[in-house]
């Protein structure tokens, strides 16, 4: 497929998949930029078509991710807050009576672990999401600046 493609081309679909970095400097840049280069050219050349498509259903479906691992992470916050601001654990039953506040912490049945295992494993989650996207990214936009076809791994397709 390289010897039938344009410079124009090759370059094109790799501006698409190097242009998902911009969701650090425009917010949903990801999305946006990729999205403008490729509607704008995918009628006429196949191969940035194609790449457009990859590109965009990688940075949704890294989004579907995300999203996931935030909803079965609060549960976690829903279980746990109250627990956390239990009437004895910051002494809030005091907070009623009219002689004056009582502001006496006891930390000891507070359990910080149980609330940051989940935030633990979420973060890590999203860390491994993070590096997949910069990996993957990268590795597809110097692999279509050689025309050769790339097909992330993690990707749903959502746009055919």
């Amino acid at each position: 497929m390289t010897e039938t493609l344009s410079k124009h081309e090759k370059n094109l679909a790799a501006i698409i998949h190097a242009s998902t970095f911009s969701k650090y400097f425009i917010p949903f840049g990801n999305f946006l930029l990729p999205l403008i280069l490729w509607t704008a050219n995918k009628k006429d050349q196949g191969f940035v078509d194609q790449n457009g498509k990859q590109a965009l259903n990688f940075q949704i479906s890294l989004l579907l991710y995300s999203i996931i691992i935030g909803i079965i992470t609060i549960p976690f916050f829903i279980g746990i807050i109250p627990e956390i601001f239990h009437l004895g654990d910051f002494n809030f039953a005091n907070f009623n009576e009219f002689n004056g506040f009582n502001f006496d912490f006891d930390f000891h049945p507070f359990q910080l672990g149980k609330w940051l295992w989940p935030i633990g494993i979420a973060g890590f989650a999203q860390l491994g999401l993070f590096l997949i996207n910069i990996v993957y990214t990268i590795l597809a936009t110097i692999r279509t600046n050689e025309g050769l076809d790339f097909k992330y791994p993690i990707s749903i397709p959502f746009i055919k």
